[in-house]
């Protein structure tokens, strides 16, 4: 049970360790072309935000799903990488379909992976969300001017 949860602290900690830096890098960004993003015309740039807040999450929730992959692997929770990646796919999504478990030993970070999973989709959408607001509230703000 311990060499679960540190285990699965660790993981949990290098989520966080990566998302946080790039989601400075994204905020630097945003900030480095604000006045060209509020400029018009808005919309190409408003679909331009969309699509790489998008894909920066996407490639958040990839890592985050690597990292627990790589974990399980390691750990000889599955047999294979295709297993791990498949498990890891379902639990970080919380989808959780039930037709590949954990082996009974490792359960608990099944869990946490799950609970990663769940505050990491969470923090993104708040940030893709924000991210969204604020460009949008500021172009709006320009063309009243």
């Amino acid at each position: 049970m311990f060499l679960q949860i540190f285990a699965g602290s660790l993981v949990l900690l290098a989520s966080i360790l990566v998302m946080a830096p790039s989601a400075w890098l994204v905020e630097a960004a945003f900030l480095r072309f604000h006045g060209w993003l509020i400029s018009e015309p808005h919309g190409p740039k408003l679909i331009l935000v969309v699509a790489g807040t998008a894909l920066w999450a996407l490639a958040m929730l990839t890592v985050g799903v690597w990292l627990w992959t790589l974990t399980f692997w390691q750990l000889g929770a599955f047999a294979t990488m295709e297993e791990s990646l498949y498990f890891s796919m379902v639990t970080f999504t919380t989808l959780g379909y039930g037709d590949v478990l954990m082996p009974h030993r490792w359960r608990i970070l099944g869990a946490m992976a799950a609970a990663n999973g769940l505050l990491n989709f969470g923090l993104l959408t708040a940030l893709l969300v924000e991210a969204l607001r604020h460009v949008r509230m500021h172009q709006v703000a320009s063309r009243r001017r």
